[in-house]
């Protein structure tokens, strides 16, 4: 099969998204997710709902892909599937339905770790937006992760610092939390971000040896904070819920931005890459453009629509996969933890 014939089913189902895309080489043909809204009422995801909920979509999310793409079923050259890292019944429904699409229309099956994605995301082909050249670092922050990664290749990568505890999206959302702010809050606390003095309030930073992070402490600082203001005055979060969310998210950025500075002096790697669902932050995308005219970096912040949990960027990973011909049996096993 010729390379410009290559259409890749893309299914990604680790969390509470159930999203499908199917990608022409390197080109995202469509891209559809199915939102759960249901996890919003208990102040997160709730596994056992998450799995029932992905049954009810992924058909009508894939027929959804296949329709916009303009491609039939038959057309199709591999299908894609998130492997892990994941919700063990969320994945399950995705890898299940991909073996057995597979199975039934005889072509070969892709798994994809979810991580590996969220990096190389950028490889979409996509007008305006530049792919990385190897070797890069790539900084990955999401709600369970928080990595910065080298890059040496597609498939050739290596973890040099990691969070010790809290990933960074767990840090927004448990902010938002503190501050009565609904689930999912880490956008809420962007959305009053860019209306407050980032300098307002000083949270302290942790400290951390070499590349890795710390964010617990952090979390703890800020609960004190609001604990001691709110006996000092009950219309505190309030009146400064601005000020409030600007100065936590500063801090956030700050901690990031010190541990890349220290990477790039490290390695000498001057390339940078985001990726994962906070790098949708506007704070963080701002100051990482901004660090290209201060440090002279070269960065890449992907298309917003895949920064979150989506199909496309497991799509791109197929497709890599398939030119080296990496294809899996149907005894291939979800993982909840997977090795990067």
């Amino acid at each position: 099969m010729q390379n410009s014939d290559v259409f890749i089913l893309a299914i990604e189902s680790s969390c509470d998204d159930t999203a499908a895309a199917v990608l022409h080489n390197d080109k995202v043909l469509s891209n559809v997710v199915a939102n759960q809204l249901i996890h919003t009422q208990y102040g997160g995801v709730v596994p056992e709902l998450a799995s029932r909920a992905h049954q009810l979509n992924i058909v009508p999310v894939i027929d959804a892909a296949l329709q916009k793409a303009g491609i039939k079923k038959e057309q199709l050259s591999a299908i894609a599937f998130t492997q892990g890292p994941g919700l063990m019944g969320s994945l399950l429904v995705g890898s299940s339905f991909a073996k057995s699409m597979a199975i039934a229309l005889g072509i070969p099956l892709i798994a994809v770790n979810h991580m590996h994605a969220h990096i190389l995301a950028h490889f979409i082909d996509e007008e305006g937006f530049e792919k990385p050249q190897f070797p890069f670092l790539a900084l990955t922050i999401s709600g369970g992760h928080t990595q910065i990664v080298k890059v040496n290749h597609f498939f050739d990568m290596t973890i040099i610092g990691e969070t010790t505890d809290d990933a960074v999206g767990e840090a927004f959302d448990k902010s938002a939390k503190i501050l009565g702010l609904p689930y999912p809050g880490g956008p809420l606390v962007d959305k009053h971000a860019q209306l407050g003095n980032p300098k307002a309030f000083a949270f302290t930073k942790p400290k951390v040896a070499g590349l890795d992070f710390s964010f617990s402490g952090l979390k703890t600082a800020i609960l004190y904070f609001i604990q001691k203001k709110k006996i000092e005055n009950p219309n505190f979060i309030d009146e400064n819920i601005d000020d409030i969310c600007a100065s936590i998210q500063h801090t956030i950025i700050e901690i990031l931005m010190d541990k890349l500075k220290l990477a790039v002096k490290e390695t000498g790697i001057t390339q940078i890459a985001i990726g994962g669902g906070v790098s949708a932050n506007s704070g963080i995308r701002k100051t990482l453009k901004e660090a290209e005219q201060k440090y002279q970096w070269k960065t890449f912040v992907p298309k917003f629509e895949y920064t979150t949990d989506n199909a496309a960027m497991i799509g791109i990973v197929g497709y890599q996969k398939f030119l080296s011909q990496n294809f899996e049996t149907a005894a291939v096993v979800s993982k909840a933890r997977i090795q990067f």
